[in-house]
């Protein structure tokens, strides 16, 4: 490679991870600005927009929503920063327990499959610029140990990361079919937990669209409380163990490095 293509490069990565640095910087401004009006200004306010610009919009659009719906899972697959864990809720809210759940299996089967196919048609590159390297190095180290057992695991346990296993299960020699019914089988548990939730923070036998003013004010405001309530649970939850996916991958990491530096030696 010459030099002037060095430099491009250089220049390409620069721009690059300015725009991801710029992005989350943006996204975290959001969430802040959010919690603050949330607590502080008005507590339905959050509550209020999920209902009117996602939950009313899918519920009325029939199959048309289911497809939206569908869409959204794939996108946020795609886009790390938003949590698979909000759209699934919103699915209990808008088919209640047992068509939420179904819909969650559903959607979680199409964002693992959609990142599957990307990240092994795409390689190794570009699964690193969706998921970060230590995301990938440490599913990797499970999925080569323990198969379609992780596969399992990760989609059962409610918190875990969903898309890293996808996108790595990619890179690895991994049959779709054993794939996609690890995938299945530990979506199910997951899909209807979140839908579950769903249901409980939506007033039953209320048709769509809702009208919030329909809604008597205390009765809103506690299930905005408790929208909101989870909400910080689910975020807490997601923020302590990324801190701790990000320091157990630092250990692999170093490990991997000592192996590979007493390996070269006894060389």
């Amino acid at each position: 490679m010459s030099l002037e293509e060095n430099e491009t490069a250089e220049t390409r990565w620069n721009v690059k991870t300015f725009a991801f640095a710029g992005l989350f910087i943006t996204l975290v401004i959001i969430s802040l600005y959010l919690l603050y009006h949330m607590f502080f200004v008005d507590e339905t306010f959050l509550y209020m927009i999920v209902i009117e610009w996602f939950v009313n919009p899918i519920a009325v659009l029939g199959f048309l929503g289911i497809l939206i719906f569908i869409l959204i899972m794939g996108i946020q697959g795609l886009l790390v920063p938003i949590p698979s864990e909000i759209v699934l809720v919103a699915t209990g809210m808008i088919w209640g327990l047992i068509g939420g759940g179904i819909m969650g299996i559903i959607g979680s089967m199409v964002a693992a499959l959609l990142c599957f196919y990307i990240s092994r048609k795409g390689g190794r590159p570009l699964a690193e610029k969706f998921v970060g390297k230590k995301a990938l190095f440490l599913a990797d180290r499970f999925i080569d140990k323990y198969g379609m057992g992780t596969i399992i695991v990760a989609r059962f346990l409610p918190f875990i990361a969903f898309d890293p296993i996808s996108y790595a299960s990619g890179l690895v020699d991994l049959d779709v079919k054993k794939y996609s019914i690890g995938t299945f089988i530990g979506s199910i548990p997951r899909a209807f937990f979140y839908s579950w939730l769903g249901s409980i923070l939506f007033p039953p036998g209320m048709s769509f669209p809702i009208n919030l003013e329909d809604i008597p004010l205390a009765e809103l405001e506690a299930y905005s409380a408790n929208f909101n309530f989870l909400l910080i649970i689910i975020l807490g939850v997601l923020v302590i163990l990324f801190g701790i996916y990000y320091l157990f991958s630092i250990y692999l990491e170093r490990k991997a490095k000592i192996k590979r530096e007493n390996s070269n030696a006894k060389e």
